[in-house]
């Protein structure tokens, strides 16, 4: 049967599909900045109600499971927990980036002899997470954080065309000056989950779905705010 719920929270948009026999049945995107908490539960239960399923009816649940936005993470891993818990179905989990890989082909957005694809996650100032991929989606570095400067890159773009995607893609534009650099600022969505999440359920790469945690690449830190409240 091959039915997957989807739910990718990992940046400021939130979004969630249906996948069935490799296809995406339903789906749902926020137009909102930052409704997480809201929104997420909402969708899934609006795509129950309109394929006429119950959790129980499918087979796993997948999420994003970064790096990306601290809050954003809690809030997909959380529900889809709670969905296979409640179902009694097996948790997976997709990385962020490949997401982005993947979007990049889905949405016709790799540019003409390019060589790389290099997803990156906003980590706020000139600081990214992100790791090198070839135009097929598969990764070719380590995932990392990286501070980005005119010779990020440099020797990938020696080699040819490099499509930089994602929430912290449109920020390098103005530092990384080549003519083979190209940029795509966008969200990582749901419905681009598609491919990884199906290849690792037919291959049974299951989380521990009690002791699954995000993949955040760098602790939070929480500050103490220096406005005085009274």
């Amino acid at each position: 049967m091959d039915r997957i719920i989807l739910i990718e929270t990992s940046t400021a948009l939130c979004s969630a599909a249906i996948a069935e026999k490799g296809r995406i049945v339903s789906y749902r995107e926020s137009t909102e900045d930052r409704q997480h908490a809201s929104l997420t539960a909402v969708f899934i239960d609006e795509m129950l109600r309109e394929t006429g399923y119950s959790v129980k009816d499918c087979d796993a649940v997948c999420v994003s499971m970064g790096p990306g936005s601290y809050t954003g993470l809690r809030v997909g891993v959380s529900t889809a927990k709670g969905l296979c818990f409640g179902a009694g179905i097996p948790l997976l989990a997709v990385g962020t980036l490949e997401i982005l890989a993947r979007q990049a082909s889905d949405e016709g957005l790799v540019p003409e002899g390019c060589r790389y694809i290099v997803p990156m996650i906003d980590a706020r100032r000139m600081e990214v997470y992100s790791a090198v991929f070839d135009t097929e989606g598969h990764r070719i570095t380590d995932v990392e954080p990286a501070v980005i400067g005119p010779e990020s890159f440099a020797d990938r773009l020696q080699e040819g065309n490099v499509l930089f995607i994602g929430d912290g893609a449109g920020k390098c534009a103005d530092v990384i000056i080549s003519p083979r650099a190209h940029f795509a600022q966008c969200c990582p969505k749901a419905s681009s989950m598609l491919v990884p999440a199906m290849e690792e359920y037919k291959e049974k790469r299951f989380k521990d779905t009690a002791y699954f945690e995000p993949f955040y690449l760098k602790e939070f830190v929480a500050t103490v705010s220096r406005k005085k409240l009274f």
